[in-house]
Protein backbone atom coordinates (compact mmCIF):
# COMPACT_ATOMS: atom_id res chain seq x y z
CA UNK A 1 0.00 0.00 0.00
CA UNK A 2 1.35 3.38 -0.97
CA UNK A 3 1.61 5.95 1.81
CA UNK A 4 -0.54 9.04 1.40
CA UNK A 5 1.39 12.26 0.76
CA UNK A 6 0.22 14.69 3.45
CA UNK A 7 2.67 17.46 2.62
CA UNK A 8 1.29 20.93 1.94
CA UNK A 9 2.65 23.01 -0.89
CA UNK A 10 3.67 26.39 0.46
CA UNK A 11 3.14 29.56 -1.61
CA UNK A 12 6.18 30.95 -3.34
CA UNK A 13 7.62 34.21 -2.00
CA UNK A 14 7.70 35.48 -5.57
CA UNK A 15 3.89 35.25 -5.83
CA UNK A 16 2.04 38.40 -4.82
CA UNK A 17 -1.39 38.60 -3.25
CA UNK A 18 -3.57 41.46 -2.08
CA UNK A 19 -4.47 41.79 1.62
CA UNK A 20 -7.28 44.22 2.43
CA UNK A 21 -9.16 45.53 5.47
CA UNK A 22 -11.63 48.22 6.49
CA UNK A 23 -10.71 51.00 8.91
CA UNK A 24 -13.07 53.43 10.61
CA UNK A 25 -11.05 56.64 10.92
CA UNK A 26 -8.19 58.71 9.51
CA UNK A 27 -6.00 58.26 12.58
CA UNK A 28 -5.99 54.49 12.05
CA UNK A 29 -5.06 55.01 8.40
CA UNK A 30 -2.08 57.20 9.27
CA UNK A 31 -0.91 54.69 11.86
CA UNK A 32 -1.22 51.59 9.70
CA UNK A 33 0.53 53.20 6.71
CA UNK A 34 3.52 54.13 8.86
CA UNK A 35 3.61 50.67 10.42
CA UNK A 36 3.56 49.05 6.98
CA UNK A 37 6.37 51.29 5.75
CA UNK A 38 8.40 50.52 8.89
CA UNK A 39 7.87 46.82 8.17
CA UNK A 40 9.49 47.26 4.75
CA UNK A 41 6.34 47.32 2.59
CA UNK A 42 6.91 49.57 -0.43
CA UNK A 43 4.75 52.70 -0.68
CA UNK A 44 4.05 51.56 -4.25
CA UNK A 45 2.23 48.51 -2.85
CA UNK A 46 -0.11 50.30 -0.40
CA UNK A 47 -3.58 51.52 -1.41
CA UNK A 48 -6.20 53.52 0.47
CA UNK A 49 -9.72 54.37 -0.70
CA UNK A 50 -12.33 56.46 1.13
CA UNK A 51 -14.82 59.29 0.98
CA UNK A 52 -14.00 61.43 3.98
CA UNK A 53 -10.73 63.08 2.99
CA UNK A 54 -10.93 66.85 3.21
CA UNK A 55 -8.80 69.19 1.17
CA UNK A 56 -8.66 72.82 0.19
CA UNK A 57 -7.29 71.73 -3.18
CA UNK A 58 -9.98 70.95 -5.75
CA UNK A 59 -9.00 68.24 -8.19
CA UNK A 60 -10.89 66.15 -10.70
CA UNK A 61 -9.98 62.92 -12.42
CA UNK A 62 -7.24 60.60 -11.31
CA UNK A 63 -3.80 62.09 -10.61
CA UNK A 64 -1.22 59.56 -11.69
CA UNK A 65 2.32 59.47 -12.95
CA UNK A 66 0.82 60.34 -16.34
CA UNK A 67 -0.52 63.63 -15.02
CA UNK A 68 2.79 64.47 -13.40
CA UNK A 69 4.53 63.92 -16.73
CA UNK A 70 2.00 65.78 -18.85
CA UNK A 71 1.29 68.64 -16.48
CA UNK A 72 4.70 69.15 -14.98
CA UNK A 73 3.19 68.67 -11.54
CA UNK A 74 5.21 67.75 -8.47
CA UNK A 75 3.90 64.67 -6.75
CA UNK A 76 5.00 65.64 -3.26
CA UNK A 77 3.34 69.05 -3.49
CA UNK A 78 0.11 67.50 -4.79
CA UNK A 79 -0.07 64.86 -2.10
CA UNK A 80 0.85 67.26 0.70
CA UNK A 81 -1.62 69.96 -0.30
CA UNK A 82 -4.46 67.49 -0.75
CA UNK A 83 -3.99 65.29 2.25
CA UNK A 84 -1.36 66.54 4.68
CA UNK A 85 -1.13 63.07 6.21
CA UNK A 86 0.46 59.68 5.70
CA UNK A 87 -1.39 59.46 2.37
CA UNK A 88 1.18 61.96 1.13
CA UNK A 89 3.69 59.10 1.30
CA UNK A 90 1.80 56.97 -1.21
CA UNK A 91 1.70 56.99 -5.01
CA UNK A 92 -1.00 57.58 -7.60
CA UNK A 93 -3.35 59.73 -5.54
CA UNK A 94 -6.51 61.00 -7.16
CA UNK A 95 -10.27 61.25 -7.22
CA UNK A 96 -12.66 58.73 -8.75
CA UNK A 97 -16.40 59.08 -9.25
CA UNK A 98 -18.01 55.75 -8.44
CA UNK A 99 -21.68 55.14 -9.24
CA UNK A 100 -23.87 54.52 -6.16
CA UNK A 101 -21.17 55.88 -3.85
CA UNK A 102 -20.05 59.23 -5.24
CA UNK A 103 -16.61 60.78 -5.19
CA UNK A 104 -13.82 58.72 -3.64
CA UNK A 105 -10.23 59.63 -2.92
CA UNK A 106 -7.93 56.81 -3.98
CA UNK A 107 -4.22 56.39 -3.30
CA UNK A 108 -1.95 53.64 -4.56
CA UNK A 109 -2.23 50.91 -7.21
CA UNK A 110 -5.78 49.84 -6.29
CA UNK A 111 -7.16 53.19 -7.45
CA UNK A 112 -5.36 52.89 -10.76
CA UNK A 113 -6.58 49.30 -11.14
CA UNK A 114 -10.16 50.34 -10.40
CA UNK A 115 -9.94 52.96 -13.11
CA UNK A 116 -9.16 50.24 -15.63
CA UNK A 117 -11.38 47.53 -14.15
CA UNK A 118 -14.29 46.13 -16.13
CA UNK A 119 -13.23 47.92 -19.28
CA UNK A 120 -13.25 51.31 -17.57
CA UNK A 121 -16.73 50.82 -16.09
CA UNK A 122 -15.73 52.42 -12.82
CA UNK A 123 -14.78 55.61 -14.64
CA UNK A 124 -18.25 56.56 -15.69
CA UNK A 125 -20.80 53.90 -16.52
CA UNK A 126 -24.00 54.58 -14.62
CA UNK A 127 -24.60 50.86 -14.26
CA UNK A 128 -21.33 49.86 -12.62
CA UNK A 129 -20.39 50.23 -9.00
CA UNK A 130 -17.44 49.43 -6.80
CA UNK A 131 -18.64 45.86 -6.32
CA UNK A 132 -18.40 44.96 -10.00
CA UNK A 133 -14.94 46.54 -10.28
CA UNK A 134 -13.60 44.71 -7.21
CA UNK A 135 -15.03 41.44 -8.50
CA UNK A 136 -13.26 42.04 -11.82
CA UNK A 137 -10.03 42.33 -9.81
CA UNK A 138 -10.65 38.91 -8.26
CA UNK A 139 -12.50 39.66 -5.02
CA UNK A 140 -15.48 37.49 -4.03
CA UNK A 141 -18.76 39.30 -4.64
CA UNK A 142 -19.93 39.01 -1.04
CA UNK A 143 -16.75 40.61 0.29
CA UNK A 144 -16.83 43.31 -2.40
CA UNK A 145 -20.42 44.11 -1.39
CA UNK A 146 -19.39 44.49 2.25
CA UNK A 147 -16.53 46.80 1.25
CA UNK A 148 -18.80 48.98 -0.89
CA UNK A 149 -21.31 49.29 1.96
CA UNK A 150 -18.63 50.21 4.48
CA UNK A 151 -16.98 52.76 2.19
CA UNK A 152 -20.35 54.28 1.38
CA UNK A 153 -20.90 54.65 5.13
CA UNK A 154 -17.65 56.61 5.46
CA UNK A 155 -15.12 53.92 6.35
CA UNK A 156 -11.80 53.40 4.54
CA UNK A 157 -10.39 50.49 2.55
CA UNK A 158 -6.69 49.66 2.86
CA UNK A 159 -5.10 47.10 0.53
CA UNK A 160 -1.50 45.87 0.42
CA UNK A 161 0.27 43.91 -2.29
CA UNK A 162 2.61 41.48 -0.52
CA UNK A 163 4.55 38.27 -1.22
CA UNK A 164 2.31 35.26 -0.70
CA UNK A 165 4.38 33.97 2.21
CA UNK A 166 3.96 37.31 4.03
CA UNK A 167 0.17 37.65 3.75
CA UNK A 168 -0.49 36.14 7.18
CA UNK A 169 1.91 38.59 8.79
CA UNK A 170 0.32 41.55 6.97
CA UNK A 171 -3.18 40.40 7.89
CA UNK A 172 -2.24 40.26 11.56
CA UNK A 173 -0.69 43.73 11.34
CA UNK A 174 -3.88 45.16 9.81
CA UNK A 175 -6.07 43.52 12.44
CA UNK A 176 -3.86 44.69 15.30
CA UNK A 177 -4.11 48.23 13.93
CA UNK A 178 -7.92 48.09 14.05
CA UNK A 179 -8.64 46.62 10.64
CA UNK A 180 -11.96 44.82 10.13
CA UNK A 181 -13.30 42.55 7.38
CA UNK A 182 -9.78 41.45 6.42
CA UNK A 183 -9.43 39.48 3.21
CA UNK A 184 -6.61 37.86 1.25
CA UNK A 185 -7.15 37.94 -2.50
CA UNK A 186 -5.25 35.27 -4.41
CA UNK A 187 -5.22 37.51 -7.49
CA UNK A 188 -2.68 40.34 -7.42
CA UNK A 189 -3.47 43.75 -8.90
CA UNK A 190 -2.64 44.37 -12.56
CA UNK A 191 0.57 46.33 -13.01
CA UNK A 192 2.58 47.54 -15.96
CA UNK A 193 5.33 45.08 -16.73
CA UNK A 194 8.97 46.13 -16.64
CA UNK A 195 11.05 46.22 -19.80
CA UNK A 196 9.71 46.18 -23.35
CA UNK A 197 5.92 46.42 -23.70
CA UNK A 198 4.54 43.62 -25.85
CA UNK A 199 0.90 44.69 -26.07
CA UNK A 200 -1.71 47.04 -24.59
CA UNK A 201 -2.35 44.44 -21.89
CA UNK A 202 1.09 45.28 -20.48
CA UNK A 203 0.18 48.95 -19.97
CA UNK A 204 -0.86 50.08 -16.51
CA UNK A 205 -4.66 50.46 -16.25
CA UNK A 206 -4.62 54.24 -15.79
CA UNK A 207 -2.49 54.69 -18.92
CA UNK A 208 -4.47 52.24 -21.05
CA UNK A 209 -7.82 53.78 -20.08
CA UNK A 210 -6.70 57.23 -21.25
CA UNK A 211 -5.56 56.16 -24.73
CA UNK A 212 -7.47 55.07 -27.83
CA UNK A 213 -6.26 51.90 -29.52
CA UNK A 214 -4.26 53.93 -32.05
CA UNK A 215 -2.76 56.05 -29.29
CA UNK A 216 -1.90 52.91 -27.34
CA UNK A 217 0.04 51.57 -30.33
CA UNK A 218 1.88 54.88 -30.66
CA UNK A 219 2.70 54.93 -26.96
CA UNK A 220 4.03 51.37 -27.03
CA UNK A 221 6.15 51.88 -30.15
CA UNK A 222 7.72 55.09 -28.87
CA UNK A 223 8.22 53.68 -25.38
CA UNK A 224 10.01 50.58 -26.64
CA UNK A 225 12.17 52.65 -29.00
CA UNK A 226 13.20 55.05 -26.26
CA UNK A 227 13.80 52.22 -23.79
CA UNK A 228 16.11 50.42 -26.22
CA UNK A 229 18.06 53.65 -26.75
CA UNK A 230 18.29 54.85 -23.14
CA UNK A 231 17.61 51.83 -20.94
CA UNK A 232 15.72 54.21 -18.65
CA UNK A 233 12.00 53.41 -18.14
CA UNK A 234 11.13 56.85 -16.77
CA UNK A 235 12.73 58.62 -19.75
CA UNK A 236 11.04 56.19 -22.11
CA UNK A 237 7.67 56.98 -20.55
CA UNK A 238 8.28 60.72 -20.90
CA UNK A 239 9.16 60.31 -24.57
CA UNK A 240 6.17 58.07 -25.22
CA UNK A 241 3.79 60.64 -23.74
CA UNK A 242 5.50 63.43 -25.71
CA UNK A 243 4.79 61.47 -28.89
CA UNK A 244 1.14 60.94 -27.89
CA UNK A 245 0.72 64.67 -27.21
CA UNK A 246 2.19 65.54 -30.62
CA UNK A 247 0.01 63.05 -32.51
CA UNK A 248 -3.31 63.19 -30.64
CA UNK A 249 -5.69 65.47 -28.78
CA UNK A 250 -8.05 64.59 -25.95
CA UNK A 251 -11.72 64.08 -26.69
CA UNK A 252 -14.60 65.18 -24.44
CA UNK A 253 -14.05 62.15 -22.21
CA UNK A 254 -10.36 62.89 -21.71
CA UNK A 255 -9.21 60.08 -24.02
CA UNK A 256 -6.26 60.79 -26.29
CA UNK A 257 -7.97 59.76 -29.51
CA UNK A 258 -8.22 62.68 -31.93
CA UNK A 259 -5.39 62.81 -34.44
CA UNK A 260 -3.84 66.28 -34.50
CA UNK A 261 -4.19 68.20 -37.75
CA UNK A 262 -0.93 69.03 -39.47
Amino acid sequence: MTATDTSVTQPSATEFRSVSAIFKNREQIDSVIRRLLDRGISRDDISVIGKNFHSETKIAGFITKKDVILGGLKQGAIFGSIFGSALALLTGVGVLFVPFIGTLVAAGPLGAALLGAAGGAIAGSAGAGLVSALVTLGMPEEKAAVYQTRIEAGDFLVAIEAPADKTGEIQLLLESAGGEETHVNDKSLPRRRSGQIESAADLSPEVRSHLSEDAQRSFIANYNKALSETGDEEKAEHQAWDAVCEQYEQDEDGIWSKATSI
